[in-house]
């Protein structure tokens, strides 16, 4: 896994930097702008967009006095490009697993059963007599 992709995975685990990315999502905005939004303090938001920009999810340009931050779209293309393809292997396997097909518990039972007795047969054991040996299965005529 690249280093900037499990970057931002560990950033959004954070509940605080995920509601910003989320807040970020709907467009640009300042950091008065999102912390009036947030149960944090401005300066802790400051940390979290810190945390978001060296994760490679958000970027920041200045507009006259004050530093707007945006989602950086090739981070974000890098954490779809990664969650489309952990879809695409749980769908191939929920696929593959949907092609077997169903056995009922009794039939794997009776399946069991019947793959035992042919082992035991390959063996020399008649499994209907305990699993002995047929050469030793009954009683000796003197």
């Amino acid at each position: 896994m690249d280093a900037y992709l499990q970057a931002g995975l560990d950033a959004l685990g954070d509940g605080t930097r995920m509601a910003i990315f989320q807040r970020l999502a709907n467009g640009p905005m300042a950091v008065n702008e999102l912390a009036s939004t947030l149960p944090v303090s401005r300066p802790a938001v400051s940390q979290h967009l810190r945390v978001l920009k060296d994760a490679g999810l958000v970027t920041d340009s200045k507009a006259g006095t004050r530093r707007m931050y945006q989602l950086d779209p090739e981070g974000v293309a890098r954490l779809r490009a990664h969650f489309d393809l952990v879809w695409e292997r749980a769908l191939g396997a929920f696929q593959r697993a949907a092609m077997v097909p169903a056995v009922s518990p009794l039939a794997k039972k009776e399946s069991g059963k019947r793959e035992s007795a042919k082992r035991g047969e390959k063996h020399g054991k008649d499994s209907r007599r305990g699993g002995r040996s047929k050469k030793h299965s009954g009683s000796r005529a003197h």
